[in-house]
């Protein structure tokens, strides 16, 4: 390529789609959100400059509260995701009969309509007749119903066990991908010498994967952070707002509650926190494996 005027300008406007897309589509819209986070912008005709205010209200609201059960809600389901979706992945790439039919029956969560998936998890938990509490009591495992979006704690971890059945295809698939190209010679040569199942894993399999499974979970931990529609069709962020994350919160004052200012104070704090971590998970996967990053 030459870099005469009528080259450069080719380049530009082959650039031009992708360059509107991010000054409209993503820099404008964010841009906005961090200036009306500024003002007390509500269903009124005037919007006036608030400065810090909405921020302070943040902090003074026990947002810290909302913060950890956002990241404990986080990890604990991308480490689920993470950790069924690997060990999955290696189960449907062993050489088994029926592998095409096992590989087939673990999209099911991914493809149906996720409002439609969490509606069916929302009456499997249901208490006087959800299939869950009715299997507990067929086995003596509980004396009574149990609503188990009713309490804090199990309403907490059934949100998590619903999102992950909905994520683990999406990790299982992606991981499969990544084992189909690892090299067979290795494992034929490592069971050569003796080596267990266990071994290869540990030894080839696991390594061999390990900048997929960084990028994987992070995009996992991303999409997790800002789930929205789980927890709200399930649980609406109760009881008592023990299962209230950041972007159910963020949602509640800037949508429900009509304060747009407030709720923009808030997603803003939510793409910081995205942004922090990014920063740092990135700076970790170059220190693991820097050849893959550059």
């Amino acid at each position: 390529m030459n870099h005469s005027p009528s080259a450069r300008a080719f380049a530009y406007l082959l650039l031009a789609p992708a360059l509107i897309y991010v000054l409209f589509i993503v820099a404008y819209p964010l841009v906005d959100t961090v200036i009306l986070s500024f003002t007390d912008a509500a269903l009124k005709p005037e919007t006036n400059w608030v400065g810090w205010k909405n921020y302070q209200k943040i902090f003074n609201a026990n947002f810290d509260d909302v913060i950890l059960r956002t990241f404990i809600w986080t990890f604990c389901s991308v480490g689920l995701k993470m950790t069924v979706g690997v060990l999955g992945a290696v189960l449907l790439n062993a050489a088994v009969p029926g592998q095409t039919l096992f590989r087939i029956l673990i999209m099911p969560p991914w493809i149906i309509p996720m409002a439609i998936g969490i509606f069916m998890w929302g009456w499997m938990y249901n208490g006087q007749f959800g299939m869950i509490s009715g299997l507990l009591q067929n086995f003596g495992l509980s004396d009574g119903p149990i609503a188990f979006l009713g309490y804090g704690k199990t309403a907490f971890w059934a949100t998590i066990v619903t999102d992950v059945w909905i994520g683990v295809p999406f990790v299982t698939l992606y991981m499969l991908a990544t084992i189909q190209t690892i090299p067979k010679d290795l494992y034929e040569a490592a069971w050569t010498d003796g080596a267990g199942r266990f071994y290869r894993f540990r030894r080839i399999t696991l390594p061999m994967i390990v900048p997929s499974l960084l990028t994987m979970s992070m995009l996992s931990l991303i999409f997790t952070f800002n789930s929205f529609d789980i927890i709200w069709i399930l649980t609406r962020g109760g009881p008592s707002g023990q299962t209230t994350t950041m972007i159910i919160d963020t949602y509640k004052s800037g949508i429900g509650s009509y304060k747009y200012g407030e709720g923009s104070a808030r997603a803003v704090m939510i793409c910081l926190f995205l942004s922090v971590f990014c920063l740092l998970y990135y700076r970790l996967i170059s220190r693991l494996n820097p050849t893959e990053v550059r």
